[in-house]
């Protein structure tokens, strides 16, 4: 192999690898993005539940008889 043959299969390599790193900087960067909405989301479902638990004083955990024992 050729010095000039290395040095294209190592450039080719460099793109390729390239590539890849903004491949998976892409996937990381959606990720990220999906993770803070689904946080966002489950924020919110926590509140909601909350507010639901303080409106109805009948259904809250206080006021549940302990569980039986074995």
């Amino acid at each position: 192999m050729t010095d000039q043959e290395r040095i294209t299969e190592l450039e080719s390599r460099v793109a390729f690898q390239e590539d890849t790193l903004d491949q998976l900087n892409d996937a990381v960067s959606k990720q990220e993005l999906e993770i803070e909405r689904l946080t966002r989301i489950v924020k919110i479902i926590n509140q909601q539940l909350k507010s639901l638990r303080l409106d109805d004083p009948i259904n809250a955990p206080d006021d549940e008889p302990p569980p039986p024992h074995y």
